[in-house]
């Protein structure tokens, strides 16, 4: 099953209620970047933003935390699934005790997810991938967004996918994030990836809704 799910860092962000509303019943869920100018050199939005931008959002919420000490704040963001978020991706360069903040998230009922920065390898994460949910690979350098498509992390993907069905994982999906657009989004479905977000391709489109539907149907014929 392919998945889209636009990204709204490069959204109107004095108006995100409605950029979202832009693409509901075409996309998926929305993934919401948490950066805390550390981790990555930029910041989006603090804890009490973000539970507003979940709390008025017409679309599910997929949170992508791209900050330092994800031990704590994989929890405690996990803890917004009754406001609406259903998934959490914690850095794996962030984590102290990956394996314990899995659980904690977990523990919320949400999905758990593992991201991989560029330069981080794929093999650092298969001895954990009973207990991830979802494992988001990078194809930029996480920080900003609008940078080009990562072609060389295709290998990456593809080993994971490897690995997910050597332990018979199906259910754990395979995220990629950044550059992500209709020149790129067929590689990274050939690739193994099944879920994919989307931020300047859709809302720098003319209609955000129906560049969603392409870019699923453009997803679709990768995984064939």
């Amino acid at each position: 099953m392919i998945r889209i799910c636009p990204s709204v860092l490069n959204a109107e962000q004095d108006r995100l209620k409605e950029e979202i509303d832009r693409v509901k019943g075409a996309a998926d869920f929305i993934h919401l970047d948490i950066m805390d100018d550390r981790f990555v050199p930029n910041f989006t939005y603090d804890e009490s933003r973000t539970r507003e931008i979940v709390r008025s959002s017409s679309l599910p919420i997929d949170l992508h935390l791209m900050v330092e000490d994800a031990d704590h704040w994989g929890p405690r963001y996990a803890a917004m699934k009754n406001d609406g978020v259903f998934s959490v991706t914690v850095h794996f360069e962030a984590t102290k005790e990956l394996d314990t903040t899995l659980r904690g998230i977990g523990e919320h009922g949400v999905r758990r997810g593992v991201a991989l920065k560029p330069k981080t390898p794929a093999e650092v994460l298969i001895p954990h991938l009973e207990s991830i949910d979802m494992v988001l690979v990078m194809t930029v350098e996480p920080g900003f967004g609008g940078q080009s498509f990562m072609a060389e992390m295709m290998p990456k993907v593809s080993k994971i996918r490897s690995a997910l069905l050597e332990l018979g994982r199906e259910s754990c999906w395979l995220q990629v994030d950044g550059g992500i657009a209709l020149s790129t989004i067929e590689e990274a479905a050939d690739a193994g990836a099944d879920t994919f977000v989307a931020g300047s391709a859709v809302y720098r489109s003319e209609d955000p809704k129906a560049m969603v539907d392409e870019l699923r149907k453009r997803a679709e014929l990768g995984r064939k």
